[in-house]
């Protein structure tokens, strides 16, 4: 008797096929295994009514073009709200009060179009292609000849058997679901893109007016301390010192946030010796003024904005990803991953004695792009 087996119990043989018992102790088993499994089988084949009644068959695919149509006429939905609807219409959805039209008339569009397809593919898949099971022998990785011809003839056999061939309706109302699905993917993918922006990523507020030829009117303007929007005058402008610029009248403008991405400008002043006898040093300190430099703020990285100035070394510092520039020799990169100097602002004084600009950037501002290299 096994001392994990109770008093008074009698230990039994196992027949394989019950579970052990946890008051029966250890047991110990033939250790043999059948010599063959039984195979079996596979079910028996329930017919449908699609199988049955020709007319069900009918039905069925009538449900199935219905669903494709449905897809059909999501895809247009979405395809004419996206270039008609305006984006600031509102209209009063229940338990979500005011929401944009546009987003959802968008939204069921895309989502008729996509449940049209799936709830149609697995309709026709339930009620009109075969269901009858079937196994598959194991073949060698390249087939004979005669097989690979029978596997043509299976795909050609599996197309009439899904009635793809028979019912015309069927096929063609699925072929314009499935075509026209893409419609909502390319059209935003077109669509969203924007206007091309022609010169935009070359001109900026220092440009002038832009006429409705698309031409700039060369306007000589003011250099204007940021936040303060006032002028500035070259005495104010001390060694070591540093302003934020902006052009004058940008602040008045509606759009003054997207030009100043562009348009903002540091000022230095430098000991007119400090410039190295370069060609670059020797241009930057002509397009200043009695040392007095401005440079755009926009890195030539990735735009960030370049806001640190070492009066020592005369550095500029972007503190993004720390690309400096060499304000003695034109802000030349010496560090970091910045692929251009930063453009200098050619500047002068007017009549008046304020500091103004001689002349626009004569590159583009801020990141690299196709056209800059």
């Amino acid at each position: 008797m096994s001392e994990h087996t109770p008093t008074g119990a009698t230990p039994q043989e196992p027949s394989g096929s019950e579970p052990v018992r946890l008051d029966q102790g250890h047991v110990q088993g033939s250790g043999g295994i059948p010599e063959r499994f039984s195979n079996p089988g596979l079910p028996p084949h329930v017919l449908r009514n699609a199988d049955r009644d020709e007319k069900a068959a009918k039905r069925a695919e009538r449900q199935v073009a219905a669903l494709f149509t449905l897809s059909i006429l999501g895809t247009l939905l979405f395809v004419v709200s996206y270039f008609i609807v305006d984006v600031d219409d509102t209209v009063w959805v229940p338990f979500t009060n005011e929401m944009s039209l546009a987003n959802l008339l968008l939204g069921l569009g895309l989502a008729f179009s996509l449940l049209g397809i799936g709830l149609g593919a697995v309709h026709w898949a339930k009620t009109l292609m075969p269901d009858t099971e079937v196994v598959e022998m194991r073949h060698p990785m390249r087939s004979a000849d005669a097989d690979r011809q029978a596997f043509v003839e299976t795909m050609l056999d599996g197309a009439e058997s899904s009635q793809l061939t028979r019912r015309p309706l069927l096929k063609a109302t699925f072929a314009g679901a499935m075509g026209l699905f893409a419609l909502p993917l390319v059209v935003q993918l077109v669509g969203s893109l924007g206007p091309l922006p022609k010169n935009d990523l070359s001109v900026t507020f220092w440009n002038g007016e832009k006429g409705e030829d698309g031409t700039y009117t060369p306007k000589k303007l003011r250099l204007h301390k940021d936040p303060e929007d006032t002028p500035i005058k070259p005495g104010d402008v001390t060694i070591g010192s540093v302003f934020h610029i902006q052009p004058e009248g940008l602040l008045e403008r509606p759009d003054f946030l997207d030009e100043m991405s562009k348009a903002s400008v540091l000022l230095m002043r430098l000991n007119p010796e400090d410039f190295q006898d370069t060609d670059k040093g020797r241009k930057a300190r002509e397009w200043g003024y009695q040392g007095i430099v401005a440079y755009s703020k926009v890195c030539t990285h990735v735009g960030c904005p370049v806001g640190l100035y070492e009066q020592t070394t005369h550095h500029l510092l972007c503190p993004c990803h720390q690309s400096t520039f060499d304000v003695t020799n034109d802000c030349e990169v010496i560090f970091g991953p910045a692929g251009h100097p930063l453009p200098q602002l050619k500047i002068t004084v007017d009549s008046e004695g304020y500091l103004i600009a001689d002349q626009p950037f004569q590159e583009p501002v801020g990141p690299s792009f196709w056209e800059r290299g």
